[in-house]
């Protein structure tokens, strides 16, 4: 593949004069589907959504989707992990609300409550940060293939040290307010593609003694916010601006793929990290970015 594809933005629906027929309409249904595919599969693993958002589609010569569209198919794994994790939230929820009724503040729920949102507050405002400082973030030296693959690799290495430190002693009902907050400042990492927002979290939670699930599963609500935030706010800006060449449909079809995905990835990773550790993700973040360097060294994509 040439590396003119790379960086440019390809429509997911034809122009006009092609969405008229109807094989380019299946043909950008079909890319849909294998974006939301892309999406579910690799937003809760540790290995980066939003690099593969981009990777794949350019290696198949669709060019980059770019972050608006990146964001808001983000809503379908947001509702994969609602579905997920509902039984966890509604206890969270109305055991926080008991806590504070009760002015009982060392309750689990609560503390998990305030974690989660403390959490929070971290990748918000270097979100902001960069939609303010960044306007052409689509463009940035951080979206760039060189910058994915390093910090793929970089961040694989990461994973493996907390696999060798770790101690996974700590189970669910030992979270407290600052595992919330420490994972929280991990998760702003994952504004720069390749990090892996699951990746970061999960490396953290390792880190800090808990167990592979327990901190998967911490990883899963604590980015339900971020990511809904984030899906939001740019829907936000397609509604406005219009859904001009991406189309509606396919990205309704898009958010639909991903749910589904997401919804598998989550109850797969969970299983698999009860009984078996990450190395399988190691080596496969560390392949990643060393298939991106030697694509750009042999300029069958450009660094950027």
């Amino acid at each position: 593949m040439g590396g003119d594809w790379v960086g440019q933005t390809i429509p997911l629906i034809a122009t006009a004069e092609a969405a008229d027929a109807p094989v380019g309409l299946l043909e950008n249904l079909f890319r849909a589907i294998v974006l939301g595919f892309v999406q579910g599969m690799t937003e809760f693993l540790p290995i980066s959504s939003t690099a593969h958002l981009k990777v794949v589609p350019v290696a198949l010569g669709w060019g980059d989707p770019g972050v608006t569209y990146t964001a808001v198919i983000q809503l379908g794994s947001i509702a994969a992990v609602l579905w997920y994790f509902w039984d966890d939230l509604t206890q969270i929820t109305r055991g926080a609300i008991a806590a504070i009724a009760q002015k009982n503040y060392q309750a689990q729920d609560f503390r998990m409550a305030v974690g989660i949102a403390l959490g929070t507050i971290p990748i918000v405002v270097f979100g902001l940060g960069i939609k303010i400082f960044i306007p052409d973030y689509d463009n940035s030296p951080m979206r760039w293939m060189s910058t994915i693959a390093i910090v793929s690799i970089v961040m694989a290495l990461l994973l493996g040290l907390s696999e060798k430190v770790g101690r996974r002693k700590r189970q669910f009902d030992d979270l407290e307010t600052r595992d919330g907050i420490l994972m929280g400042l991990a998760q702003t990492l994952a504004l720069i593609p390749g990090v892996s927002r699951s990746g970061s979290t999960l490396t953290a939670g390792l880190f800090m003694g808990l167990e592979r699930a327990t901190a998967a599963r911490f990883s899963f609500l604590l980015g339900i916010p971020a990511i809904t935030l984030a899906g939001l706010v740019e829907l936000q800006s397609l509604l406005e601006s219009g859904f001009g060449e991406i189309g509606a449909l396919p990205l309704v079809v898009a958010i639909l793929s991903s749910a589904l995905f997401s919804y598998l990835a989550i109850a797969g990773l969970l299983r698999y990290l009860k009984t078996r550790n990450t190395w399988v993700f190691v080596w496969y973040r560390l392949g990643f970015g060393v298939v991106i360097l030697l694509g750009i060294a042999m300029n069958w994509i450009s660094a950027r």
